[in-house]
């Protein structure tokens, strides 16, 4: 189970074992619930700040960190040799639904499926924050579904496709900013697994989630980076600095079989089995006396 107790890292390593296959799924997560699709319909992306603030939120949210962090055991070239085979799937799945968003708006009432879209953040938001929560919560693709047939405008429907070139370099740059994060945290894991406060840095990023909703309401203006405030002061309170100077440890086993040398005491494995010829030299431990005041230890 996940180190970091993350719920939606939780729920997803129920189907896998891995942890890259567990990296690849909560990155593309929002790929395949609708959360992106949504988020592209309720303009989320019409900004630098809210191309920012999706990436590192949505695509590089807490649950990547978590993975990053507390599953990954490899070395940091190799997590970045993953997280680079990752984001390129991860870029061009964003690419191919940012070129499809125009033809499904056609079909749809914006203003009403960006209530939608809000609500389907906090539902992301509240099951980051607990699980139990989430637990009584419909999901994402039941949230965005009802938003479809809420919003459905049949007199619209254009069976033309549309691309907008510009929507699809910012969806892109969108899962860029989150795939470069995740590039930064495995170059860096073995000195930020010990600094960083992984709940922490989870309950701030569900609050920043919630900020972002309302950013989509129109509640605060979306040229403000106030969920982008809340991160950076997330991860300001959840890292450590003194922590970060040391090196997280990585144990390397011997190459000795402790099967092997129990069994012919060790030849074979090139240890030194030689007994000393003068019973002079085996030196043996002094028995110490036992103190009668004092109680005997109960694992003794």
């Amino acid at each position: 189970m996940s180190s970091s107790r993350h719920p939606r890292a939780l729920n997803v390593e129920r189907w896998v074992s891995s942890s890259t296959r567990l990296l690849a799924i909560v990155m593309a997560l929002p790929l395949f619930d609708g959360v992106f699709v949504a988020l592209v319909l309720g303009g989320a992306l019409d900004t630098i700040v809210g191309i920012v603030e999706v990436g590192l939120l949505v695509f590089g949210g807490s649950a990547m960190v978590a993975v990053i962090l507390a599953e990954m055991d490899e070395s940091p070239r190799e997590q970045a040799k993953i997280v680079l085979t990752v984001g390129a799937v991860l870029v061009t799945g964003a690419a191919i639904q940012a070129a499809l968003a125009p033809t499904l708006a056609t079909m749809l009432d914006i203003a009403v499926f960006e209530r939608f879209a809000a609500l389907v953040i906090l539902s992301v938001a509240a099951s980051t924050a607990s699980s139990r929560v989430g637990e009584y919560l419909p999901g994402p693709g039941i949230i965005i579904l009802l938003g479809l047939v809420a919003s459905l405008s049949p007199s619209n429907v254009a069976f033309t496709v549309q691309t907008e070139p510009l929507l699809i370099a910012r969806a892109m740059g969108a899962a860029g900013v989150g795939v470069g994060f995740a590039l930064v945290l495995a170059l860096t894991s073995p000195w930020l697994r010990n600094a960083v406060e992984l709940d922490r840095f989870r309950f701030g990023s569900a609050v920043a989630l919630g900020v972002l909703s309302l950013s989509v309401l129109g509640v605060l203006p979306s040229e403000a980076p106030v969920a982008l405030l809340v991160l950076v002061v997330t991860a300001v309170l959840a890292f450590d600095p003194g922590s970060a100077r040391e090196r997280d440890a990585v144990y390397h086993p011997d190459d000795i079989d402790i099967t092997a040398a129990m069994s012919d005491g060790g030849q074979e494995q090139g240890l030194d089995t030689t007994t000393p010829s003068d019973p002079s030299e085996q030196t043996q431990a002094p028995d110490p006396e036992p103190d009668e005041r004092q109680e005997r230890l109960p694992w003794l």
